[in-house]
């Protein structure tokens, strides 16, 4: 017994295993080996729960309970070897310090701002939702100790199990809203904004439970543990907010970011930990206080989660799961009343949250389903309730039983969130608008209204956009334009996709807000100060959704909007040499989808700095645009495009028609992707030519020429002896076998034959593309299965 208690500590670094060390044996390795284990298991699970839409935290609570004592360590030998007692020390060590930067991290996600705009039906609904439940996990404590926590500290108890029930996890709703496109509703506003207040009287009252659970008999150390915590945070709300303001003042967008702030930031974090811990309360409680208060508006909030957040939520975070799994023996819950009482908790916990949560959005007069759907979103739990549950087994609180059966309640009543609120709150399926007249741009009457939904991925595609925009206008009779410019961001797991959230909605989602601009918008700066200068109707929006189902959000946008043509950014970008470089692949595929998705016509554009690196004025605009005409319906619409441009003063048209020589007509075959005879696709060709020629070429700054080839690579050199232009507009899947054949094996099929020709290595110019896709009423089959053709040609 005596050696047990004398046993040596375990050394850092072993000798190796040629000189007779197993390294398991020594706490460096063991902690490896520990750390890949959980990665990999957490990970597995993680990919294995994304088609049931579960957030990441659910994997990596279950992926803690199977590593634990519940599943694999019921094999002694597994467990005394990969998580022996003496390494627990160092495990826990690395956990908790994960745990206080990631606190940290959750701090900065919270913004203090947004709470005090909070409104009143969002205030009530969080109020609601921590009163009830911690009113009824009061009443649950009870029946516990009377059964199965008979020897616990009974005022701890209570106030432990009151705040269990009450959370609601802010970072993990957030992810749900995401993951549903709930995000930027108004249900989603209310959610975000409950469980903010809701995240911060949580934060308070487990602050009141740790002091309570003290092993001190004296009545008074309680109360100056609580005190000294109050006085903590009220010397970091007036020390901290100046020095943090300083810094952010001395950091400027678009550059780097000094290394002092950061550390001297890290060390605060780190420093305030130490004092909350030596006041009696959980180092992490400091750690979350600095990261409330570090300012969000300026590019250091952001800096500092570059830096920390992969390392702790990749590494160190899942080893705390581990931990708490580690004391999760699901073994403990036996007989009918264990069982009973587990399903007690969840019953309580449930009904708690839901029902409060329900009542109060009734009575603010919320819709029957978003009531219903509010309510069960905030009953999420997540990782707050695991640090209250463990904070509360550390010290005593929680007996192994009520533990175990805390940590099961917690993962229940997240599982059923994202299921059941899909069950309840569906929101309507696009339905076919009856007012939704013009799906393109071709039209009988040119002079109605033309909608415009422009999608960009960042700053750099602004200045060509809205260079594209001023082309656009038109002439004066007709009536105004309205662009739709969106703002495509991806949501994830990480917490600056939450600091995203925050940014976004300060412009007021979905459209932008006069009164909360932040001042270092540049997007919605740039587009406001173009509204101002023309008379074209502008209205920033942002869309946060995972690559996934990006493309969903844009054809829903552009079908509520009215679009009649969606512009998509292609997904490779200019470099300084002239060549495209690839910004990031999955866009690519974004594109792809909307192609085939799409309720409107689709272009797709190819900016190689259209008018430069910055606004042209009107009066200032001299571009020459030209239109490669083969024939079918995407080169019609291309051309009615590049006909409503031709009426702005400044610029100049061409027109390229490609017949085929009059010996070898009967020899090339004539066809177009939607089966339209031949016949039928040279009269409309001809007709709209005909009008064209009519009504719009009376001057010199609108030509139309006709090239006669015999086939694809003549028609190739035509299009590579065109001199100078600033824009190309092509139409996607033009008609005829002399457009097909130009580029019989392209890279990209979403930009059709030439479109691809124009963005190819071989083509030299630098002028930009807009790849055009006319409306046909129904989905873009043939893309699907060009990309079949495609990825099989690859693997050959």
């Amino acid at each position: 017994m005596a050696s047990n208690l004398c046993a040596p500590p375990m050394k850092a670094t072993s000798n190796g295993a040629f000189q007779g060390d197993n390294p398991l044996h020594f706490a460096l390795p063991l902690a490896i080996l520990q750390i890949c284990l959980v990665v990999v298991v957490t990970r597995v699970l993680a990919l294995l729960m994304r088609p049931l839409r579960q957030p990441r935290v659910i994997a990596e609570v279950i992926g803690g309970i199977l590593l634990g004592p519940s599943v694999l360590g019921r094999n002694k030998s597994y467990l005394h070897t990969i998580f022996p007692a003496k390494s627990l020390p160092v495990l826990e060590t690395l956990a908790n310090l994960g745990l206080i930067f990631f606190l940290f991290l959750a701090g900065l996600e919270l913004d203090l701002k947004s709470i005090r705009r909070t409104g009143k039906k969002a205030l009530g609904i969080a109020i609601a939702g921590i009163s009830l439940p911690f009113t009824l996990g009061i009443g649950s404590s009870i029946i516990l100790r009377e059964t199965i926590s008979k020897d616990v500290n009974g005022t701890a108890f209570l106030v432990f199990m009151g705040v269990a029930l009450s959370i609601t996890a802010f970072p993990v709703l957030a992810r749900i809203l995401a993951e549903l496109k709930l995000l930027t509703s108004d249900l989603g506003r209310i959610a975000m904004s409950a469980a903010a207040i809701n995240d911060v009287a949580a934060w308070i009252l487990l602050a009141l439970a740790i002091a309570l659970s003290g092993t001190s008999q004296s009545p008074l150390v309680p109360l100056w543990v609580f005190l000294s915590g109050c006085t903590f945070v009220l010397c970091c709300i007036l020390i901290a907010p100046p020095i943090f303001k300083l810094m952010t003042q001395r950091c400027h967008e678009g550059e780097p970011i000094d290394e002092t702030y950061i550390c001297a930031t890290l060390a605060v974090v780190l420093a305030a930990g130490f004092v909350t811990d030596s006041i009696g309360i959980h180092a992490m409680f400091g750690a979350f206080v600095i990261g409330v208060l570090v300012p969000k508006d300026g590019p250091l909030a952001g800096a500092l989660v570059e830096k920390v957040e992969d390392l702790v939520s990749g590494l160190f975070l899942p080893l705390y799961f581990v931990s708490s799994g580690l004391k999760t023996n699901i073994a403990t819950i036996q007989g009918l009343q264990s069982w009973g009482l587990l399903g007690l908790v969840i019953l309580t916990a449930c009904f708690g949250k839901i029902f409060g949560t329900f009542l109060v959005s009734i009575f603010y007069k919320v819709p029957l389903r978003e009531a219903l759907a509010l309510g069960l979103l905030m009953n999420t739990k997540g990782l707050v309730e695991l640090i209250v549950l463990n904070i509360g087994k550390d010290r005593k609180v929680l007996n192994e039983q009520t533990f175990a059966i805390m940590v099961l309640m917690a993962l229940f009543t997240t599982f059923i969130t994202t299921p059941l609120v899909v069950w309840v709150y569906k929101p309507a399926k696009r339905a076919r608008m009856a007012d939704y007249k013009y799906r393109t741009i071709e039209r009988k009457n040119p002079n109605t209204q033309f909608r415009i939904l422009a999608c960009f991925h960042s700053a750099r595609n602004i200045p060509s956009l809205i260079n594209l925009f001023e082309a656009s206008r038109g002439k004066e009779k007709h009536e105004e334009l309205h662009i739709y410019s969106m703002h495509l961001m991806e949501f994830s797991e990480r917490s600056s996709a939450i600091l995203m959230v925050h940014k976004a909605r300060r412009n007021g989602l979905p459209f932008w807000n006069k009164g909360q601009r932040s001042n270092c918008d540049n997007v919605v700066v740039a587009f406001e100060a173009y509204r101002q200068l023309s008379r074209v109707s502008v209205r920033p929006m942002t869309t946060i959704s995972s690559i996934h189902d990006m493309h969903e959000d844009i054809c829903t946008t552009a079908e509520r909007k009215r679009a009649a043509i969606i512009i998509l950014p292609f997904h490779k970008h200019q470099r300084l040499d002239g060549t495209l470089d690839v910004t990031r692949s999955d866009f690519r595929w974004v594109n792809q989808r909307v192609l085939e998705h799409a309720p409107c016509s689709v272009g797709i554009f190819v900016d190689r700095g259209l008018g430069g690196n910055s606004h042209v004025a009107a009066s200032n605009v001299s571009y020459s645009i030209i239109v490669l005409f083969f024939g079918g319906k995407d080169d019609r619409e291309a051309l009615v495009y590049a006909a409503r441009m031709a009426e702005h003063p400044g610029i100049r048209l061409t027109i390229i028609r490609f017949l085929v020589e009059p010996e070898i007509v009967g020899e090339v075959t004539r066809v177009d992707v939607d089966g339209t005879p031949s016949t039928e696709l040279g009269s409309l060709d001809d007709e709209l030519l005909a009008e064209f020629k009519q009504n719009k070429i009376k001057d010199d700054f609108i030509k139309c020429e006709e090239k006669v080839v015999r086939n694809g690579e003549e028609a190739s050199v035509v299009i590579k002896e065109i001199g100078h232009c600033n824009l190309f507009l092509v139409g996607r899947m033009p008609a005829g076998e002399i457009a097909l054949a130009i580029n019989t094996r392209s890279e990209c099929p979403e930009l059709g034959p030439v479109g691809s020709l124009l963005t190819s290595p071989d083509f030299s110019t630098t002028a930009s593309v807009l790849v055009v896709q006319q409306y046909n009423g129904q989905m873009n089959l043939n893309l699907a299965s060009e990309m079949e053709d495609e990825s099989s040609d690859r693997d050959q």
